[in-house]
């Protein structure tokens, strides 16, 4: 299973968005443990918690959602996704 998810930090007040295939329990742990490394951008704090997930067709597709999603550079994008599902489909599939 692959997914583009996103992450946002409280104390940070900022977005991170990232793919996996492992869990996502796992990775937000991982990523809050700072197990890839102190000069990563997620470093830089230790609550990040799971604002989104998306489920992608594949690896590929979950980084083309990637991509775009950063691409936008936009928090308000971001909220919008989570806020309008058809918003998440719209975007699921123009990635295909």
């Amino acid at each position: 299973m692959s997914y583009c998810y996103i992450l946002f930090s409280p104390s940070l007040g900022k977005f991170y968005t990232g793919i996996t295939q492992d869990s996502l329990n796992s990775r937000i742990e991982k990523h809050n443990l700072h197990q890839y490394g102190n000069h990563r951008y997620t470093a830089k704090a230790s609550d990040w918690e799971l604002f989104l997930s998306i489920k992608a067709d594949d690896f590929s597709h979950a980084r083309r959602m990637e991509l775009y999603i950063k691409k936008m550079k936009s928090a308000v994008f971001i909220r919008k996704l989570k806020d309008d599902p058809a918003e998440i489909n719209s975007q699921v599939n123009k990635t295909r």
